[in-house]
Parts: structure tokens; sequence; C-alpha cells
């Protein structure tokens, strides 16, 4: 905050009102250990000046660079009037509507969010969004566990392919609700899923199967095959894609020999939010209309008043049902509006050209990089299968080392793998976006090919 506005009278008014004695003793539930904390580490008080000076210089510190790293967060050009529109008044306010029919715009709007999300997946329906395309798996667990009805082990196969953040906030949201989550790893070669591992549990009890489509090492799944392999077993299919992929890859509603996937999820950042640490993002959520009961969140529809006039409706469900209630799908509570509604705009204005023109530049531009690094001695990809817009390479010094050293050049080089896997220290995981330009490649190469040999040097 700017300042803190109470005075010693105001805070002696509220103690008098509350009855309580003192400021402790508003905090006395509180254990005592956790209250008297030492700051004597804490510097001393700076001037409004002093600190904005400060904050402006970690800023600058901060701005410019190259950055090569996605990992669920990707770098792509946001058309200026995306956000000069949604910073409008009318849309910046946004939020879950309470009174739904007194909130004609921002319904339009989401319901021309799900129409685009909806199409661009190939599925029946999609909600008015979640935080994150984490939350959104998580979520999507909860539901394949309440529409598979014919599963009774609460069973869900996780590729360890799938983004660790991902599995991680899956584990701990649905690990209180007797749901088993059974690994199954990838092959070495390739980076995809492991047929053989998935193959052991054919004749178990399987509720889902996740599907990350591309997976966390840019490989792109055999997403047919392994849709068909959950719907023959009697489990349902829950893809986790790219949604800027969707322009280049097969629709989620279209893996497979049936009907496609039961589910889709994923991360909407890439469609008009800027990379931030911690968001704000949104997370997308789809399904086939079989399921449309159990999906979380609002869904928005469309009807004529009786004057024939179109409207717009929350429709299935209320968002009050999702606070806390018996009969509730899910708690979560939020359509993050603002990104939705930043990226219905983005969509509008790039259409199905444009996205997949971003697409297509993407994928060519991180084949590029990967022809460039790869050029360079001792580095080579790790896997043999194809990829969209990322891609692991592996390095003849420790990954570490040569991110820090890179960074010291304004270049962010990619993300360790050995943060999450085992046994690939030497391993970064590259991406390109339609952002980068062949000078940007060719400085990335340049500055990579340097650190490699002075750490050749140094051994």
């Amino acid at each position: 905050m700017p300042f803190i506005p109470h005075t010693d009278h105001d805070i002696q008014q509220m103690l008098a009102a509350t009855g309580a004695d003192s400021i402790d003793a508003l905090f006395s539930e509180i254990d005592p250990s956790l209250r008297d904390v030492d700051i004597s580490a804490v510097p001393e008080r700076a001037s409004e000046q002093a600190i904005a000076r400060l904050m402006h210089e970690r800023a600058n510190r901060d701005a410019g660079g190259l950055c090569f790293i996605g990992a669920g967060a990707y770098e792509h050009h946001i058309p200026a009037a995306v956000w000069e529109i949604t910073t409008r008044g009318e849309f910046y306010s946004a939020y879950t509507p309470y009174q739904p029919e007194a909130s004609q715009g921002t319904l339009q709007v989401v319901y021309e969010y799900q129409s685009m999300m909806a199409g661009l997946t190939g599925m029946d329906v999609a909600n008015a969004s979640l935080y994150d395309g984490a939350s959104a798996l998580a979520e999507a667990v909860l539901m394949a566990v309440r529409a598979n009805r014919k599963s009774k082990a609460a069973r869900i196969l996780m590729p360890a392919s799938v983004h660790p953040f991902y599995r991680e906030v899956a584990y701990n949201i649905c690990k209180n609700q007797q749901i088993t989550f059974e690994a199954i790893d990838y092959d070495s070669a390739t980076g995809l899923v492991d047929r053989d591992q998935l193959a052991a549990w054919a004749d178990e009890d399987v509720t889902a199967l996740v599907i990350p489509q591309p997976n966390f090492f840019g490989a792109i799944e055999d997403v047919d095959s392994l849709t068909d392999w959950a719907q023959n077993n009697g489990a349902l299919a829950i893809g986790v894609i790219n949604p800027v992929s969707l322009a280049l890859l097969k629709a989620p509603g279209q893996w497979g020999h049936g009907e496609g996937a039961d589910i889709v999820v994923g991360e909407g950042q890439p469609l008009g939010a800027p990379m931030a640490g911690g968001g704000p993002y949104f997370g997308i959520l789809c399904c086939r209309k079989k399921h449309v009961r159990q999906m979380p969140g609002r869904v928005v529809g469309k009807t004529t008043d009786m004057d024939g006039r179109d409207g717009y409706v929350l429709t299935l469900q209320p968002r009050e049902q999702h606070i806390r209630r018996s009969k509730a799908t899910s708690n979560i509570c939020t359509n993050q509006g603002l990104l939705v509604t930043a990226a219905t705009i983005h969509m509008s204005l790039l259409g199905n050209t444009g996205l997949y023109n971003v697409a297509a530049t993407c994928a060519a531009t991180t084949r590029d990089l990967v022809k460039r690094l790869t050029a360079i001695d001792g580095v080579e990809r790790v896997f043999d299968s194809a990829y969209f817009h990322e891609c692991a390479l592996k390095l003849p010094a420790a990954a570490a080392d040569v991110l820090a050293e890179l960074a010291e050049r304004d270049i962010i080089g990619g993300l360790d793998l050995s943060r999450f896997y085992d046994g690939y220290e030497n391993t970064i995981l590259v991406c390109a976006t339609e952002t980068k330009t062949d000078e940007d490649l060719a400085a990335f190469a340049e500055a990579l090919g340097e650190v490699l040999a002075k750490h050749s040097e140094a051994a």
C-alpha cells in the first residue's frame, strides 16, 4: 500500500469497538512462535521515493533480453488492439455475473469465447474458464471420476511427460478425494508415453488416461492410439493441449476412431495474455456434450427473449452452486473474465488464418533454432520424435552452469530439465515462437557456442 492510513487514535477507537485490550489480543489465537519473529535482518524503513527508485532499478534489470524458455508459458506477439480494448472500463471490471440477466455484455463475451474454444478443440461444450492450466487438469480429473460411473477405482493414469506443475497441482487437489494417480513413464528414445507400461493396465479398472499434446518435452504424442486405448478399456480420455498448436495439429474432438477425447484442458496464456510470474493466466476446459452436467464452473448459453432479441444466460447451474454446496461439482469460483475477454479479442483479430500462421511460424522457427544449436559440437537432440515449438537438447556441460552464463549475456536459454527429471543434468528444454527473428536465433547460437567452448577449454 502507498501509506498506512491508521493513526494511533484510529487504532484506539477500533480496539474500543471490538472490546480488545491491544493489537496483540486480536491475534491471541495465533501461536506466539509464529508472531514473535526476529526481524532484525529487515533493513530500516526507507522513504517512498527511495523505494520507488529501487523498484524501478530492479525492473530495468529485468527488462529486455532474449527469451527461449517455454515450459507452459510462452512469449507470443499480442496485437496492440487486444489490451487497448480489454482495458476499457466495461471490460476491465468484468467478473463472474451475480445477476446474469443484467450482465448481457459480459455474458456475450463469455459466450463468444466458449464458442471459439469449442471450435478450436473440436469439442461440444466449453466452460467460462478456470484459474490456469494446472487447476483445469485437476478439475478434469474430478470431473472424470464423476462422469465415468462404470469405473469404481477412481484411478487416473498420469504420464510422466505431463507438465510437472500440472501433475503436482492435480495430486494436491485430488489426493484427499480417494483418487489414485498411477505414473506412466515415457520412452527414453522418443519421449513419448511408454506403451509397454500402458499395456500393463489393460485389464485393470482405469477411470481416465491423461494425454498431453504436445507433451512437456515438446514431443507430439500418438493421440489417436492413446485415445482408442483409453476408451477401449473403459476409461475417459483427458487431453492436455496447447491452444496455439491446435491450429496445426488434429483437434482433440477428432482424436481416435470414436468420438474423440472426452475432456480437454489447457493453459490459455498463449492467447493474448502476457508472460508473468504467477499470472494472471486462465485455464481451458472443454468436454463432450454427454459430460456437460459434470462440468465445473459457469456455462453461458444463447437464447431469444419474447421480442425475438438475442439474450445470454447462465445455463445448467448458477454461479452460487459452486461455493461449497453439497451438490456442487466444484467450489471453483472464477471465470477469469478479463483474461477470457483478452483471449476472445485476440482470436477474433487473428482469425483462423492468423492463428495458423502463428503456429506454423513457431514450428518453423523452432526447427531453425534446433538446427543451429545442434550444429555446435556436443549439442544433440534428446528425443527423436516430432515436436511442435519446444525441443529437449543435451549439452556437453551442466545445464545450470550454461544457463547462468547465458543469462549474464541477457539470454534466457531454456529450462534445466534436471529440476524435474533425474539424469538430465546436461539437458535443456528450448522454445522459439513467432517473436524470434533470424538475428535472435543467430545470437543465441553464437552465445551458446562461446559458453560451451569456454567449458571445453576449462575441462
